[in-house]
């Protein structure tokens, strides 16, 4: 790295954490605008348009998604460091591919949970269905966050940097009781074993290790909007508790649910 794409770094990323940007979208947008800079021995600001759009003509993406997070990291790193925008009929964005979501049956899902012997790995793997808490907010969960007395759960500063609350189930109560009589958790909910905080990537294995090498662990909140969908929860309750900011993303749980299917009556 040149001195000069590393001061812009620098001035990215203060500025960034000035404006409170989580942390995950932070060392996203460096690592791209780093690789973007990295092309150039130039200052930033001797970078044309005409340069930022061949760059990403040539650049291999790995998806559609990953495509627009750089189109968004370089979009944001010209406006905050040259007080510039980068026009959108200049820099189209591709359309993002719409995949349904991934759901894991219910009856496969509770009976290898309950298998499962650890206690630490059955309690978070049954909080994360039972709520549709995302990975990041399972492990960012504090011992004080759980109001036993209302049954709901706190959700701090999650994705958007939203707080919302969801509902408690007393069959999760007290699992989570029994887990806290044995593990005696400091701070976080569910520690790591040198960390405070247990890891996203942890959660993932145990999900590998008890269901299968398939499944990943967002698939248990799908799961969990599709069970509540079926089992009639309002969709604007789902929305709730997804802590989703658009309507239309709680309905792609129309879409996956087999038991809804069911109902429509076919013409033949």
């Amino acid at each position: 790295m040149n001195i000069k794409c590393k001061s812009t770094l620098e001035k990215f990323e203060k500025i960034l954490r000035f404006n409170n940007y989580s942390e995950n979208t932070i060392k996203m947008y460096i690592s791209y605008s780093y690789q973007f800079l990295n092309e150039f021995d130039i200052d930033l600001y001797h970078i044309s348009i005409n340069d930022v759009i061949e760059f990403l003509q040539n650049k291999k993406f790995k998806s559609i998604s990953q495509q627009n997070q750089y189109i968004s990291s370089i979009k944001l790193l010209y406006s905050k460091l040259l007080n510039k925008k980068i026009k959108i009929n200049k820099l189209k964005r591709p359309r993002n591919e719409k995949r349904l979501p991934q759901v894991i049956d219910n009856d496969y899902l509770l009976i290898n949970i309950n298998k499962i012997s650890n206690l630490k790995h059955k309690t978070i793997l049954s909080l994360a269905y039972s709520t549709g808490l995302r990975v990041s907010e399972i492990v960012n969960l504090k011992i004080n966050d759980i109001d036993s007395k209302r049954m709901l759960i706190n959700i701090r500063q999650s994705k958007g940097r939203k707080d919302r609350i969801v509902p408690l189930s007393s069959n999760i109560l007290i699992l989570l009781r029994n887990y806290y009589l044995i593990y005696k958790p400091i701070i976080y909910l569910f520690n790591g074993q040198n960390k405070l905080k247990y890891t996203p990537i942890s959660c993932n294995k145990i999900i590998k290790k008890y269901l299968g090498k398939e499944y990943h662990f967002h698939q248990l909140r799908h799961s969990c909007f599709t069970s509540l969908l079926e089992n009639g929860t309002d969709l604007r309750i789902i929305q709730k508790i997804a802590g989703h900011s658009n309507s239309k993303t709680t309905e792609i749980y129309t879409h996956v649910s087999n038991n809804l299917l069911k109902t429509v009556k076919l013409p033949i």
